[in-house]
């Protein structure tokens, strides 16, 4: 269980540091000059967003093999970052 908690911990620090959310909280603490209540919202945020996924998940992967979740995902990055690059997000 611990190897997992560590695992998820590692894996969605990596995938947050720099960003556009990390970003963006950058520059509202930045703006407001105010550290703790700009943490906590961009925390509890975090957390939401991360329980809604795991809650989703959990639901999806009684309806749809895992690997199949995992190749769409993986084509979805793909198709992300080609229309970040072309311009067009």
């Amino acid at each position: 269980m611990l190897k997992l908690i560590f695992s998820t911990f590692l894996l969605v620090f990596i995938a947050e540091l720099g960003d556009k959310t990390q970003l963006a909280t950058m520059l509202l603490s930045a703006k407001s000059n105010s550290i703790i209540p700009v943490f906590i919202g961009a925390s509890l945020a975090l957390v939401l967003s991360s329980f809604l996924g795991v809650i989703a998940g959990s639901y999806i992967t009684k309806l749809v093999p895992p690997s199949y979740i995992q190749n769409i995902a993986g084509v979805l990055f793909v198709l992300m970052g080609a229309l970040i690059l072309s311009g067009k997000i």
